[in-house]
């Protein structure tokens, strides 16, 4: 019955999303504006590995910003079904409370995992090399992420009335986990303090694997690390998430 409604639930959101292509394209236009703007003035800096391109610690970076901060600000939405009497009418129908999150959430994996697509390819013609599975790697890392940031969106969303609620929590937390995170360039670059203090931002170990993950490093601690740390994040994140549906009643 679960994975019926959830079904269901994410396929009225997914043609939403499909009759929406400002929503597909406008999503991923900040990390190409890095990309296309920022990704050059690294080509000839040292950043602490001599055997890795620049590129390689950019677009890893680069992905994980996608999915910080799409999937942060996917409560809007449910904001909007609030106001509209989307969720009320949905509260009188017999599908499970937990679909109407889990459905929601699988279109916004399924719609950044095509958006991280597309700034790969962008990345591969301005001259990103990396190894295929290294790549497929960091695309499970988005998907992880993304179900995790976007099931708290949503418990949050849930829990407040208006956008102008909304809005600044999500900026106060995204921003400083975006500069913790090493998301631009490796923390290690920077003063002893802050690589220390990076650590206790969870993004900053899924950054470190990706970049291993790019340069074909796989058997790592950084790699070890972060799938324990993006698999922790999402089962904890699906259920704060899926608890405060049921609490709702949404």
């Amino acid at each position: 019955m679960l994975l019926h409604d959830t079904a269901l639930i994410f396929g009225r959101y997914a043609r939403q999303t499909l009759r929406s292509k400002f929503q597909i394209l406008f999503g991923i236009l900040m990390p190409l504006l890095y990309l296309l703007f920022f990704g050059p003035l690294l080509t000839e800096l040292p950043l602490g590995r001599d055997d890795v391109d620049s590129w390689q610690i950019l677009v890893p970076g680069l992905l994980l910003q996608l999915g910080l901060f799409g999937a942060s600000f996917a409560g809007f939405g449910l904001i909007i079904d609030k106001s509209t009497g989307v969720v009320e009418r949905m509260r009188v129908t017999p599908v499970s409370r937990a679909a109407l999150l889990l459905g929601r959430v699988l279109r916004d994996a399924l719609l950044f995992m095509f958006q991280a697509v597309l700034l790969v390819l962008v990345a591969v013609l301005m001259g990103l090399r990396a190894p295929l599975p290294g790549v497929l790697i960091g695309f499970v890392f988005v998907g992880l992420l993304t179900v995790s940031l976007a099931s708290l969106s949503y418990a949050l969303a849930m829990r407040v009335s208006t956008p102008q609620e909304f809005g600044p929590v999500i900026n106060a937390l995204t921003m400083p986990a975006m500069l913790l995170s090493g998301l631009m360039l490796p923390m290690t670059l920077g003063p002893k303090w802050l690589d220390v203090l990076s650590h206790f931002t969870p993004f900053r170990y899924l950054v470190d694997a990706v970049r291993d993950a790019y340069t074909g490093s796989y058997a790592t601690g950084h790699m070890l690390y972060g799938a324990l740390v993006a698999l922790g994040f999402a089962a904890a994140a699906v259920t704060v998430g899926t608890g405060v549906f049921r609490k709702a009643g949404a």
